[in-house]
C-alpha cells in the first residue's frame, strides 16, 4: 500500500499544530519532507525527528519505507523575521 505525500503532510500537521510541512515523494513510499515547527524550539535534530516520526506511528517501515526530514524552527527558516 502506497501513501500520498498530501496525506503525510496531513498526519504530520495533525501532530504538530501550526507547523508548515512540505512532503515531497517520487515513488508514494519514499519521502522528503520540509518541517518547520514552533514545537522544535530547544530541541536536537534527533528529538525533532522523533517527534516527527510519533506522528506517523505504525505507517514509518510500513507505508513509508523511507523518510527523509529537514527539521526546522521558524526562526532557523527565517519565518520570524520581520519583512
Amino acid at each position: 500500500m502506497s501513501m500520498h505525500p498530501e496525506k503525510v503532510a496531513e498526519l504530520i500537521r495533525t501532530g504538530l499544530p501550526g507547523a508548515h510541512v512540505q512532503v515531497l515523494s517520487d515513488d508514494q513510499t519514499h519521502f522528503t519532507a520540509r518541517i518547520i515547527a514552533p514545537q522544535f524550539v530547544g530541541e536536537r535534530a534527533i528529538a525533532r525527528h522523533q517527534r516527527v516520526y510519533r506522528t506517523l506511528g505504525e505507517l514509518v517501515g510500513r507505508e513509508i519505507h523511507a523518510l527523509s526530514i529537514e527539521a526546522l524552527t521558524p526562526e532557523e527558516a527565517g519565518l520570524d523575521r520581520p519583512a
